[in-house]
């Protein structure tokens, strides 16, 4: 079930003036930045998610003023509406006071071994009550060479305040969505990505890869009919009186 969202009827709005909410510090390489983009445009584009929703990368969630904000690499979350006035500076980052929860989704990608995501940047999502956090190692930074169970993708459940290990394959139930690994090439990138999918395992297209699909389905539609109209003329009907 989505998350119930809190009351903000009674809660003191604080004053944010004098929170940093973008560094403007551009410290991400190719390959975060693509993949960031793999996981946050296809679920607009194909619609996948009831609506509102918000899907962001690297935007700031701040759930206490007196506190840093954590910053995933991408999040989701449910029955929230995007402000449209970004004049404001309420309305540039995730406020939990503003929005009246947290996100259910959480994902990092590794790019070096100083990130702490299997530590305390784990703990910190727990903490503020993040319901899904999953870690994409791509290149296997974090892990110890020793280590028996290396895995590209870990992906846990938040269970009595403790984030649970989730077995494949890795379904969100709150979400109605899973993530796999895929094999493939996107923007010209071969590589192995982290993709949404369906129950099915099937993986979430991207607007590219929707109307790729579309055009295929249409010529392969086309092909069929040429085939028949030829199979019609060979015993002797017109196709074009039919």
């Amino acid at each position: 079930m989505p998350q119930q969202l809190l009351d903000t009827s009674d809660i003191v709005i604080p004053d944010i003036s004098k929170l940093e909410i973008e560094d403007n510090k551009p410290v991400d390489n190719f390959q975060s930045e693509k993949q960031q983009r793999l996981l946050v445009e296809p679920v607009y584009s194909s619609q996948v998610l009831p609506s509102p929703f918000i899907a962001a990368a690297n935007v700031g969630i701040f759930y206490s003023p007196k506190q840093d904000p954590v910053v995933p690499d991408v999040f989701v979350s449910l029955n929230v509406q995007m402000p449209t006035d970004w004049s404001q500076k309420q309305n540039r980052s995730y406020f939990v006071w503003e929005f009246g929860k947290t996100p259910e989704v959480a994902i990092e990608i590794v790019s070096n071994r100083k990130g702490k995501e299997l530590g305390t940047k784990k703990d910190d999502y727990a903490r503020i009550g993040v319901a899904y956090y999953a870690v994409f190692d791509p290149l296997l930074q974090i892990q110890e060479a020793e280590q028996m169970n290396r895995a590209l993708l870990r992906v846990y459940v938040l269970t009595a305040g403790k984030y649970v290990e989730l077995a494949e394959p890795f379904w969100l139930e709150t979400l109605g969505l899973g993530l796999t690994l895929w094999t493939g090439t996107f923007e010209d990138q071969p590589g192995q990505w982290l993709r949404w999918c369906d129950r099915s395992g099937l993986v979430i297209p991207t607007g590219k890869e929707s109307s790729e699909n579309e055009r295929q389905r249409a010529e392969n539609e086309r092909q069929r009919a040429i085939r028949l109209a030829e199979r019609l003329r060979e015993m002797g009907v017109d196709p074009d009186t039919i």
